[in-house]
């Protein structure tokens, strides 16, 4: 016998002495009612009328229609149901769905396809293009003016590139075509100035106007006898601008077009091309401006160092920002700074203009803590969750950091008062430095074009900044005049017996 036979049999324990469990129901009692058939999506064919129905839910003969197993009602759209006309022609009608979350969905539209424009960084290719072709134009100027497509006479220019005449005439930073300047205007003598296709320091080259020398339709030649303040003065403004499109030689604009597709490129691509190009502009007129008030009178600027400056302090900012994402922080600030310390000790030398370059980096900085996302930290501290940069012109209008400014930017027009609401005192003191650091600058580059063009009021100490009191190199590039004659005066720019003028890059 089994043992469970027999514990089943002789046990009282284990002998089921109850009756039977019984029937279960003909349907379930949590689903009580029947529910009629769902209705199938027909396609309407002629062609295929005669054939039995072969799909999955039918059965028998088909007479005008055909089931569509694809076309579930239950299913979620992509976008609304309606009519739609397949390749052959079959017209496919479904009923309207009844969910209204689905019926009232806006169509979802896939991502549009990254075109190569949006990754390309205008600004940087056009200013380095116009660059290019500026400094061609320059070479092929002075090889028609003095037989040489570089300096050669009466000096060699170390840059490899034109003489200062030719960039002077071209719109270099030239202080004598942009203001009067005491013993020029007021002068007793006339004064001879250097010709374009000056190639010797005597000699029918050194016998031009000041007219002659600054090009552009020319600028009043002064007086003899007359005062400064009762002449026309000189007033060729954009010689703020255009230096930062002409360049000093091949040294000169091959260091500066490396930095600037290197460095200059991923920050326009981080930042957009209008913050790139504003930051660009400004440091490097920033830098002309200042150098104008301090930098030697008799010197000629030129280059693009300034604006480069000043992406080079957006650089900074950013890496102190981003400070805990970075992997190696120590070695990018230390590499930042070696370019920063390298820079202005070369500026130190002779014929190179620092000014420009603590001009344009000081620029930097401020349109920096304007223009630049806050501080991660500030950000973490504050619950800020600013949106991305805008995409470069040209790119995915439907980018999501390019929508978020715009829709800040209603929502600002629309209810400016509500945008200040709930915040807190951290964000409105950052916003406060930001607010102070954009005045300061404003009413900085407003002195200066004040005492440039009316006060003139002048550093003793700030020459240190750009020279080092070494062989008489702070002197260099100062205006002298000498009598040689009883009718003429010479201009003498190095302490030499006739005019030299010296550049700065």
């Amino acid at each position: 016998m089994a043992a469970n036979t027999y514990y089943r049999d002789s046990s009282p324990y284990y002998r089921r002495e109850d009756a039977p469990l019984p029937d279960l129901p003909p349907t379930s009692p949590f689903h009580d009612q029947a529910y009629p058939p769902r209705p199938q999506p027909q396609r309407y064919d002629s062609e295929y009328s005669q054939y039995p129905d072969t799909s999955y839910m039918g059965g028998g003969p088909r007479l005008n229609y055909i089931s569509d197993p694809f076309a579930d009602p239950d299913a979620v759209p992509l976008r609304t149901n309606g009519q739609k006309h397949s390749n052959a022609g079959a017209t496919i009608i479904t009923a309207e769905h009844d969910d209204p979350f689905v019926r009232d969905a806006k169509p979802v539209r896939p991502p549009r396809k990254e075109r190569w424009w949006t990754k390309f960084t205008w600004v940087c290719y056009t200013l380095t293009l116009i660059q290019l072709i500026v400094f061609i134009v320059e070479i092929v100027k002075n090889a028609i003016l003095t037989k040489s497509p570089i300096e050669i006479h009466p000096q060699f220019n170390p840059m490899i590139g034109p003489s200062p005449y030719i960039l002077i005439n071209m719109g270099a930073r030239y202080v004598p075509c942009m203001h009067s300047l005491r013993g020029v205007q007021d002068s007793s003598l006339n004064i001879d100035w250097p010709c374009p296709n000056t190639t010797s320091l005597t000699g029918p080259g050194v016998s031009c106007s000041l007219s002659d020398l600054c090009g552009f339709s020319g600028v009043p030649n002064p007086r003899v006898g007359g005062s400064i303040h009762d002449q026309p003065q000189p007033n060729q403004w954009f010689r703020f601008i255009t230096p930062i499109f002409l360049h000093a030689g091949i040294i000169h604009i091959g260091f500066n077009l490396l930095l600037q597709m290197t460095l200059g490129r991923d920050m326009e691509k981080a930042i957009g091309s209008l913050r790139f190009a504003l930051v660009y502009f400004s440091s490097g007129i920033f830098g002309f401006v200042l150098g104008g008030n301090f930098a030697a009178t008799g010197i000629a600027s030129t280059g693009c160092s300034g604006s480069l400056f000043g992406i080079l302090a957006l650089t900074l900012l950013d890496l102190l920002y981003t400070w805990r994402e970075r992997k190696s922080p120590i070695k990018d600030l230390l590499f930042i700074l070696l370019d920063v310390l390298i820079a202005f000790a070369l500026g130190l030398l002779p014929g190179l203009d620092n000014f420009s370059h603590i001009g344009g980096f000081l620029m930097g900085l401020v349109l920096g803590i304007c223009l630049l996302h806050s501080p991660a930290a500030f950000r973490r501290r504050t619950g800020l969750d600013e949106p991305p940069y805008s995409d470069m012109p040209m790119a995915n209008s439907r980018n999501d950091g390019a929508m978020a400014d715009r829709r800040d930017m209603r929502s600002f027009v629309k209810q400016p008062l509500s945008f200040f609401k709930g915040r807190r005192g951290l964000w409105w003191a950052w916003w406060f430095v930001r607010a102070g650091a954009l005045l300061g600058a404003l009413i900085g580059f407003i002195l200066l074009l004040k005492n440039f063009y009316e006060w003139r009021t002048t550093c003793s100490w700030c020459k240190y900044l750009s020279c080092l009191p070494v062989n008489n190199w702070c002197n260099v590039g100062n205006l002298e005049f000498t009598n040689t004659t009883k009718t003429r005066r010479d201009l003498v720019g190095l302490g030499e017996d006739a005019f030299k003028a010296a550049l700065r890059y």
